[in-house]
């Protein structure tokens, strides 16, 4: 795993506790270490990956971190999440709602609806779920707060990928956004969203069938325009930090897209448009 330079750490998220739904691995995995490094009090990882999830906790530190399981889709363990955390920890800083999945080959005209109902309901529901009880724990405590999605570049251009339904839920997600920063604007909670390219996680790499990272990474690096470089997830985990600390102190409702210039060159998108 790569970690942010020691020389580079400037405590951004001192004294703060944070939540990351889906930190066991890839996105959510990158952002839980460089929130401890960056002077987190205590990050919790929620996951439904459960021994990956204890041993990245574990590798971070128990003083910094520890792990709880959640399905993001079952607003009880959502609810119960936020609440043991603000229990446990006093208040609640961010929240870096990031959980999610894709579900491949699900063609608009052979749409199953059965599984769009479940993309959703980790997707768009579950991440509803998130804002609404760390919301809600952030007003409580009256000291403002930073809420964080993960929506996607894909749920800004139409692809002919087998990926609908995908597409529609980070729309979703985008459009969540900007409404919460809305009503949640006047407590002192900002609400944005971080919309990165394909990045090479665990995730991605199963959906299109992708054996190895550095296979991943060249195919999904064609797409960029800064030619010779590939997105990785520290790249999203920088984004999601700025997001979450006082660095964006008066940024909400914007959706931060880290794509190397991807969405620049739609006409061209090799690697999308072949899949």
């Amino acid at each position: 795993m790569e970690v942010a330079s020691p020389v580079m750490i400037k405590n951004l998220l001192e004294g703060k506790v944070a939540i990351i739904t889906g930190g066991a691995s890839g996105i959510g995995e990158a952002t839980a270490r460089l929130f401890a490094i960056e002077g987190a009090r205590m990050v919790v990882i929620a996951d439904i990956q459960d021994e990956l999830g204890k041993s990245v906790a574990s590798s971070i530190g128990a003083h910094h971190c520890t792990y709880v399981h959640c399905d993001v889709s079952d607003e009880n363990q959502v609810k119960s999440m936020v609440e043991s955390t603000v229990q446990n920890y006093g208040h609640l800083d961010i929240m870096f709602s990031n959980a999610g999945i894709t579900k491949p080959n699900q063609t608009l005209l052979e749409l199953d609806l059965s599984l769009m109902d479940h993309l959703f309901a980790i997707n768009v529901r579950g991440m509803a779920a998130c804002v609404k009880y760390a919301g809600r724990a952030m007003v409580e405590g009256a000291k403002g707060g930073s809420i964080v999605c993960t929506a996607s570049v894909s749920g800004k251009i139409g692809i002919d990928a087998g990926l609908q339904d995908y597409v529609m839920s980070k729309s979703a997600v985008v459009g969540l956004v900007r409404t919460a920063c809305c009503e949640l604007g006047k407590y002192g909670i900002r609400v944005n969203c971080v919309s990165p390219g394909a990045v090479a996680t665990p995730l991605m790499m199963e959906t299109f069938g992708i054996k190895s990272k550095e296979s991943a990474e060249e195919a999904f690096s064609c797409d960029n325009s800064l030619i010779g470089t590939v997105l990785k997830v520290n790249h999203v985990a920088d984004a999601v930090l700025f997001l979450a600390s006082d660095q964006s102190a008066f940024v909400t409702g914007h959706d931060l897209v880290v794509d190397g210039g991807m969405l620049c060159r739609a006409g061209s998108n090799k690697f999308l448009y072949k899949h």
